[in-house]
């Protein structure tokens, strides 16, 4: 296909956004009116903001590191929240759009290869066995709603949900933690935008353990209000449990190519949490994760990502992911066993110790 900025035929580029990845790189404003075109298209079926909004009088919104301000009758960039005469009404701490299913252990969580539940590490204190959890469940609690709109979604259906007027609440969350559950995930969509509801219920469950294992953990892509980012980590860290940051790219306007959004907050977030690691080094407290997405996400894209992890600490763990056609992306093809295993040198020539391949069944 051929590039609409530099006109080169470039062997992979994706038909909603008509620009390479060079491009989006290098020419910024060249590529802005197909970067905004594409996430208008794609926000467009399911009724939301095609990017957070900033309206001068609108009241803003701090649940996320998005900041929406909001005018009156719009939606937020999640779509949870509405400003209505001056208010923003949707859900508060003790109601969120979600869902959530027992997830038999170990799982095919981002951290199974670090963590407590696959892995055993932290035994006793925050594991059952000294190696992967069988016969144990993850509750694995799927939210309605995103900060980001990644055009390669994998999980895209959520959208469906996110103006529905159906909620959970958190006595409904407590009913469905049974007695062999030793971990819970919140998940997504992304827990960022209803974080308030997954504290306060985090909060209740380990209230009500009564002296048995119950990590707390999440995989998120990073953009949350810095002051709510302080009660997950704490929550995460008296558990046992482990943040996953999902970090999507390195060059800013290539994450809002992808995402729509700024990956600032998310990269200052992710070394915020890194300041905790010491404090418990036996069990991770963070991870990360990147997904190769054929065309956009390469080596160049991971040697930054996996040097800028590698300056904070060069143990934490790094997964590359396979990339699965989906949601408006679907015109790229499958990740290339060539292009992980570059991906997975470049992350250990950056330094880091521990890198990982996952999702290696979906590699061609």
């Amino acid at each position: 296909m051929i590039c609409k900025v530099c006109q080169k035929e470039k062997p992979v580029i994706s038909k909603i956004l008509e620009v390479c990845s060079e491009c989006i790189r290098n020419s910024p404003e060249k590529t802005k009116p197909f970067i905004e075109k594409a996430h208008q298209e794609s926000r467009k079926p399911f009724n939301l903001p095609p990017f957070p909004p900033s309206a001068k009088e609108g009241i803003k919104c701090k649940i996320c590191a998005n900041e929406c301000k909001i005018s009156e009758n719009e939606l937020g960039f999640c779509g949870l929240r509405k400003n209505i005469k001056g208010s923003l009404l949707g859900p508060t701490y003790k109601e969120a759009k979600v869902s959530w299913y027992l997830d038999p252990l170990p799982t095919n969580c981002v951290a199974d290869w670090v963590c407590p539940a696959g892995t055993g590490c932290g035994y006793p204190e925050y594991a059952y066995k000294p190696g992967a959890e069988h016969g144990y469940y993850n509750l694995a609690v799927f939210f309605h709603a995103c900060s980001l709109n990644c055009l390669f979604c994998q999980n895209w259906h959520f959208r469906e949900l996110t103006l529905k007027p159906e909620t959970r609440s958190i006595e409904e969350f407590l009913g469905a933690l049974t007695s062999k559950v030793s971990c819970i995930c919140y998940f997504g969509g992304d827990p960022s935008p209803q974080l308030p509801f997954a504290i306060k219920a985090s909060e209740k469950a380990l209230k009500n353990k009564k002296n048995k294992i119950l990590r707390i953990c999440w995989e998120t892509n990073g953009l949350m209000n810095k002051n709510m980012l302080k009660k997950v980590i704490e929550l995460s860290l008296s558990s046992g449990g482990c943040i996953k940051f999902d970090l999507k790219a390195w060059n800013e306007n290539l994450h809002i190519a992808l995402t729509g959004v700024s990956n600032r907050k998310i990269l200052e977030n992710f070394s915020f949490v890194s300041q905790y690691i010491k404090e418990r080094p036996k069990v991770p407290l963070l991870i990360a994760s990147t997904l190769i997405v054929p065309g956009y996400i390469d080596e160049k894209e991971v040697k930054d990502i996996a040097e800028f992890i590698a300056d904070l600490n060069p143990e934490i763990p790094y997964r590359l992911l396979a990339f699965y056609p989906h949601f408006f992306m679907k015109d790229l093809p499958l990740t290339s066993k060539e292009l992980a295993y570059r991906c997975y040198e470049v992350a250990k020539k950056a330094g880091l110790k521990r890198v990982s391949i996952g999702n290696i069944h979906l590699l061609s």
